[in-house]
């Protein structure tokens, strides 16, 4: 039977109430460290309302877009969390992209409101200048002493001229809340939609399978503009009530610091920088004792780093974190009892979630059989902005296409083992290998290029390039790089340049890029 708007506000429970919820529970504990800022629960609820009644006085209604373009914050949460409040969609951008890719997010998205970190005003500036719509709420976050540009508001100033609460707004589950965009394996971009139903089942999958509590301090160090940061491991600690210690970067030495000074016991990141913390000069005097809880993911812990992270936190447990943008981003998970007899694994599916593997015609293939890992769960994005051809693809047959190739042992546990579609994994980031060879094919006296990434010690996968220049030109690595640093962000650019006369290819033409990588690591 339809339910009446009385019955639908009672059984409400959207992103936006996180805040308000939280501060019901706990309203003196602190919710928020970053620099100097300590906010509360009842604070940080009060500010997501003030975001809240801000962009709706500037005319932003449900359903329009507000992009972030920033390093690490405290008002990164709150301005995600105030958007949701009245039904408008955060689209955060990473801010390690140039100018052209971070015009191409704006056209493709449209927001009329973007806040834009004071430091990032100048490249956020060209994109605007090079992307077809205007931005009719500019509003920059004075994180260092640098003053506004001119045609931008200060954040402090733009909450003051507004009301401090929003009118009440209904925001259904499957109202759209998030766009989060992801290279994949495209050449261009790809705008995952994000319901509140999608982000709630998600933060009860890392909840239960992650076993965090609000007893929980936890220090955030990757990119918030990370679907794995922010929905993860901060939101999720905003919704139990445990306290987050905010990091604008991932420095070893600032992560060491806000273990020890704030007591951390729960920490996520990437293997490579699990390994630069182990390699800092500062771990030798700092007390890591707090730390009860690890996360890591984008790619396998070496045995001697969980090793090593054991003897220094002896408490220490680590869970395995699998998954992607369009899936919240968990899927999968290995807990800390599975460590040591199956490292390597991306463990088993998540609470909410089901895994199956099949081959090209969707067929789910027996234990031990490589295929592709395909998802069904509430969780699940429900689907690309503007692209409902690649939609459509991606849910063929009514499972999620990771585009991932793995495969379940007898005990039902998945083990990754290559990309469908040549994405690569470089320090925690996405490179679409795509991307970078139409970059490379733009250069000239370049006449083929192929882009793929080989085993790194310290970026787990490097960017690799090989170039076929055309026949009678010359070039080198350094007008290469030179040329890639001109039009990509710095983790796209390739760690080496190889030359070749030819690439080796199969009977259809297609280049045979595992050959090249064996080739490569040979030369190793």
């Amino acid at each position: 039977m339809p339910l009446s708007d009385d019955v639908t506000t009672t059984r409400g429970h959207s992103l936006a109430d996180i805040p308000r919820r939280s501060a019901a529970r706990f309203p003196h504990k602190t919710a928020i460290v970053h620099r100097d800022t300590r906010l509360s629960f009842a604070a940080f609820d009060v500010l997501v309302d003030q975001v809240a009644a801000s962009l709706w006085a500037d005319g932003l209604r449900p359903g329009d877009r507000m992009a972030i373009l920033s390093h690490n914050c405290w008002h990164y949460p709150i301005l995600v969390f105030g958007a949701a409040r009245i039904g408008v969609v955060s689209v955060p951008i990473n801010f390690m992209l140039t100018a052209p890719e971070i015009a191409f997010i704006l056209n493709d998205c449209a927001p009329r409101a973007l806040i834009v970190e004071g430091e990032l005003c100048g490249v956020a500036d060209q994109a605007v200048e090079q992307s077809s719509g205007a931005i009719e709420v500019p509003i920059v976050l004075s994180l260092s002493n640098i003053p506004p540009p001119v045609g931008w508001t200060e954040f402090d100033d733009w909450l003051a001229r507004s009301p401090d609460t929003p009118p009440p707004v209904t925001v259904a589950d499957d109202d759209v809340i998030r766009i989060m965009y992801t290279s994949g394996t495209e050449s261009r971009p790809k705008g995952a939609i994000h319901t509140s139903r999608t982000l709630m089942w998600q933060y009860m999958s890392c909840i239960v399978t992650g076993e965090m509590t609000a007893d929980d301090i936890e220090v955030h160090a990757l990119p918030l503009y990370h679907c794995a940061q922010l929905d993860n491991f901060l939101i999720t600690d905003l919704y139990l009530g445990a306290t987050s210690i905010i990091l604008d970067r991932p420095d070893p030495t600032a992560i060491l610091d806000a273990i020890e000074r704030e007591k951390a016991t729960n920490l996520f990141c990437p293997p490579t920088v699990w390994g630069a913390l182990l390699r800092s000069p500062a771990l030798a005097g700092t007390d890591l004792t707090s730390l009860r809880k690890g996360y890591y993911g984008a790619s396998a812990l070496p045995v001697e780093m969980l090793r090593e992270l054991r003897r220094l936190a002896p408490e220490l447990r680590l869970w395995n974190f699998y998954g992607q943008t369009e899936m919240a981003s968990l899927a999968t998970v290995l807990g800390p009892d599975d460590q040591d007899t199956r490292g390597g694994s991306a463990g088993r599916p998540a609470l909410n979630v089901e895994t199956q593997i099949v081959d090209d015609a969707d067929r789910v293939v027996e234990s031990g059989v490589v295929g592709e890992i395909v998802h069904r769960s509430p969780q699940t994005t429900v689907g690309y902005h503007n692209l409902p051809d690649k939609t459509a693809d991606a849910f063929a047959g009514g499972w999620f296409h990771s585009g991932d190739l793995g495969y379940f042992d007898d005990d039902g546990y998945l083990w990754v083992v290559d990309r469908k579609k040549d994405m690569i994994k470089t320090g925690g980031e996405n490179v679409a290998s795509r991307e970078v060879e139409e970059i490379l094919y733009a250069m000239d006296g370049v006449q083929e290029a192929a882009v793929f990434g080989v085993s790194d010690p310290v970026w787990i996968e490097a960017v690799t390039a090989v170039v076929v220049p055309v026949a009678g030109h010359t070039i080198d690595e350094l007008a290469v790089l030179t040329h890639c640093r001109d039009h990509l962000a710095p983790y796209k650019i390739p760690k080496s340049v190889l030359f070749m006369d030819q690439l080796p290819k199969n009977p259809s033409g297609k280049i045979l890029k595992r050959v090249l990588r064996n080739t490569i690591n040979v030369r190793r």
